[in-house]
């Protein structure tokens, strides 16, 4: 089994909370805004084998969305986040594939931000060769797709499979939960012949979690954008059978009244970057 590390990087910070500033402010229909629950779990990766159990949706309207876009409206900012990510894969023969990372970061009075950061991965090897795998099934094409917001992409051909695409956004109002972490920005795993891979980054340019199966792909990935938009992209792609496969998302927001000197200097900033993309 191969593992990889590596050391936090500061300029991974500022990449992931100006993508999840702005996506605050334009959610797609594909996930959910909240203020309380859960992600839905197929019954694969759910912890509990009796009735699941009911779940409760607060909707958080324009209003609560419209003053989280980063710019500072109504004297509210962005001032922490936590977000996990979970891939998994089960093949009939076995084998499966799990990929996890999780970041928060919290800012104090001082304007200064602590961030915790975890990464793992796990490759667990089947018996025989019976992956559910069809050489001649062909799904191709997700990769391509290109948005700003939240893209959930699933391609399938085959038969009898299990596959769910769940991207959760949440402001919390009473602090966000503790994270622990082993300081790992990046990890990595494998089998022997190389056939299934895992694993999960934090990196300059965002956030991506990979798994590769000889039964298809499933990938996420958190990227900012030029301006604020940036997106989150989930894919699944299933080229076999009998295959079990989840990507799950949460993002947790957390925002704060700004002082009156942290808005004046907002304004200033916001008109030294409006005359410097004026001369351009």
């Amino acid at each position: 089994m191969k593992r990889e590390h590596s050391p936090l990087n500061r300029a991974l910070l500022a990449a992931v909370l100006a993508t999840a500033g702005g996506l605050a402010g334009g959610l797609s229909s594909g996930t959910y805004a909240q203020g309380s629950g859960a992600m839905p779990l197929p019954s694969f990766l759910s912890a509990h084998d009796s009735t699941a159990e009911a779940i409760r949706w607060q909707a958080v309207g324009d209003d609560v969305l419209a003053g989280q876009t980063g710019k500072f409206a109504n004297g509210q900012m962005i001032s922490g986040f936590v977000l996990n990510l979970l891939s998994q894969w089960h093949l009939p023969n076995g084998a499966s594939a799990i990929a996890q990372g999780s970041l928060a970061v919290t800012q104090n009075a001082a304007n200064q931000m602590s961030a915790t950061v975890n990464s793992s991965a796990h490759v667990v090897d089947g018996h025989g060769r019976q992956t559910g795998a069809d050489p001649s099934a062909k799904v191709n094409g997700g990769q391509q797709i290109a948005v700003n917001g939240v893209s959930q992409v699933t391609q399938v051909a085959g038969n009898s499979n299990v596959g769910m695409n769940a991207a959760q956004i949440d402001f919390a109002a009473n602090g966000l939960p503790p994270v622990t972490g082993n300081g790992a920005t990046s990890a990595s795993a494998s089998n022997a012949n190389g056939s299934i891979r895992a694993a999960v980054s934090f990196g300059n340019g965002g956030v991506s979690v990979t798994l590769q199966t000889p039964a298809g792909l499933a990938t996420q990935t958190i990227a900012p954008g030029n301006g604020q938009a940036g997106s989150i992209a989930q894919l699944l792609q299933i080229a076999g059978n009998n295959q079990q496969v989840a990507n799950q998302l949460q993002l947790q927001l957390q925002s704060a009244q700004m002082s009156s000197a942290a808005m004046r200097q907002a304004g200033v900033m916001q008109a030294l970057q409006n005359a410097v993309n004026g001369r351009k």
